[in-house]
């Protein structure tokens, strides 16, 4: 029988596939965006993790959600920083949502506070991502828009408290192992995964109408 971690990474491949090859993000990483295009998908970043790391504290002590609160996992700073750096002190003025990013936060945020099993969903789909194919991504923008090396403009994808990623990740896929939870929340777990990457397509998808590449 499968593990609940690699059955979780299965059923989501395919909408992981999708997200990750979308046309806005194969644009920005191909260099065919400006700097303004990545400010603008970091600030949707911001909402996403505000919903994700404002609920945090209250799900500590959850016996379902509370093993997955990680600290060093928290980007919420380091997306100020890089916010700040990208569209300088007063950042936080013009900072707006797309009406895709508010309902994914808007979703996120329903979790937290009625299914913890949920949240685990949306943590899983977030953070195990930003540790992997997130890496790719600062790389792109270090070298396009000049960034310095793991510096403003690109912390949100340095994990500075986890040494070791992949060590971090097994660990993690065995705390997913051992969710408390029986085999039905653990559909239902694994379907609310599927939905968090349609979420985040919905996103890039928003984005790709904002920043159209002219034909």
């Amino acid at each position: 029988m499968d593990s609940f971690s690699s059955l979780i990474r299965t059923a989501s491949h395919a909408q992981h596939v999708e997200a990750e090859t979308s046309t806005f993000m194969g644009d920005l990483l191909g260099g065919r965006l400006g700097v303004d295009a990545y400010t603008r998908y970091t600030e949707q970043l911001w909402f996403v993790y505000e919903a994700l790391e404002s609920t945090a504290g209250r799900l500590a002590a959850d016996p379902v959600a509370g093993p997955f609160i990680r600290p060093e996992l928290f980007r919420l700073p380091a997306l100020e920083r890089d916010l700040a750096h990208l569209r300088g002190p007063d950042w936080r003025a013009g900072l707006s949502a797309l009406p895709a990013t508010r309902a994914y936060a808007d979703r996120v945020r329903e979790c937290a506070e009625h299914w913890p099993g949920g949240y685990v969903a949306h943590h899983y789909t977030r953070y195990l991502g930003d540790l992997s194919g997130g890496q790719i991504i600062r790389d792109r923008a270090e070298k396009t828009w000049g960034f310095a090396k793991k510096g403003d403009g690109v912390r949100f994808y340095v994990f500075e408290g986890i040494a070791n990623p992949a060590a971090f990740k097994r660990g993690y896929r065995e705390l997913l192992d051992g969710i408390g939870a029986d085999d039905l929340e653990k559909q239902r777990i694994v379907a609310e995964c599927r939905a968090a990457f349609a979420w985040n397509t919905g996103v890039f998808r928003a984005l790709g109408e904002e920043f159209p590449l002219s034909a």
